[in-house]
């Protein structure tokens, strides 16, 4: 059974920071790129990071120089550091697997295969 557990989401204050870990199994974890997306209420889903399977790493503008996405292969573990965090980072955290063919762009949603069930990130201004 393939499971993305995604954890990690809390409540912080603007300027603190939070580690998010994205934890994968029953899948070949080497061959999948993994995403980090958001949601907010009333917003649509947007890509925030992803590391590809030989580990090149992908931002969203907005959070490029405060996030830092990395990878552990031998726990089958994703993470997602969060420093700088700002109101506006306020949503419900995914994670989610590329396997092959992969996706022309990271930061299509619909392109991933398997989805975690999210993770909630609350930054209080």
């Amino acid at each position: 059974e393939v499971q993305l557990q995604a954890s990690g989401g809390g409540l912080v204050q603007a300027g603190g920071s939070l580690r998010l870990s994205c934890a994968a199994s029953g899948f070949t974890f080497d061959d999948y790129a993994i995403g980090w997306f958001r949601q907010a209420p009333g917003k649509e889903r947007e890509g925030v990071s992803c590391i590809s399977k030989d580990g090149s790493t992908y931002y969203a503008d907005s959070v490029k120089g405060r996030f830092t996405i990395s990878s552990d292969n031998a726990k089958n573990t994703v993470y997602l550091q969060m420093n700088s965090l700002k109101a506006e980072d306020t949503a419900v955290y995914f994670c989610a697997a590329d396997g092959p063919p992969y996706s022309s762009s990271w930061s299509k949603y619909g392109e991933y295969d398997y989805w975690g069930q999210g993770t909630q990130v609350t930054v209080s201004s």
